[in-house]
């Protein structure tokens, strides 16, 4: 998606570690014209793949999710990074490495949300080393459920988790990829 290589260019910021800022359009402050084009380009992607539900992780990934999920018109369940007192009865979990704060964190789903029959789409706003996608993965399979792939907004193909997924047969469509990211450049695939 041009839209998005030319706004990651416009606006993003490199910081050390191999941390791409999108604070002021995608993370903390989101652009909300461009997130409608996100979720657009998304339901295009994924239009015949007969989605029924977009699967997220908290928090960054929620808006983008339900952008998708409005052009889909279908509804958006995210993991949460914690059980907390208002998830009850069966779960689904698994452990996930963040790469942005390196820890460890176990999602969850209520399997009232989450079951088989349903055809779940990942949405998320980073790909990096793979891992909250191999983790929301696990939690499809626990469902039961059928994946028909993963729309991801910015994927940073040099850390090699969106080929990783895609050597294991999971469909991956990224709206940017990066390919090498310097403090002076930028560079996509």
């Amino acid at each position: 998606m041009q839209l998005m290589e030319d706004k990651i260019l416009a606006e993003g910021k490199v910081l050390p570690g191999g941390i791409l800022k999108v604070g002021s359009f995608l993370n903390q402050q989101i652009d909300t014209v461009f997130l409608s084009q996100i979720g657009e380009e998304m339901a295009r992607l994924y239009r015949d793949a007969q989605v029924t539900k977009i699967l997220t992780i908290e928090s960054s990934g929620i808006a983008i999710a339900v952008a998708a999920g409005m052009k889909l018109g279908v509804p958006v369940v995210f993991a949460k990074k914690h059980k907390s007192s208002n998830v009850d009865g069966s779960t689904y979990t698994a452990v996930v490495h963040s790469y942005t704060h390196n820890t460890d964190y176990t999602i969850v789903v209520s399997s009232d949300y989450l079951q088989a029959g349903d055809r779940v789409l990942l949405v998320d706003d980073f790909l990096a080393n793979g891992k909250a996608l191999q983790g929301l993965t696990h939690l499809v399979h626990c469902a039961g459920a059928t994946l028909v792939g993963a729309a991801i907004a910015v994927e940073k193909g040099f850390q090699g988790g969106g080929d990783a997924l895609r050597a294991q047969g999971v469909r991956v469509e990224s709206l940017a990829v990066i390919d090498s990211m310097s403090d002076s450049s930028i560079t996509f695939r």
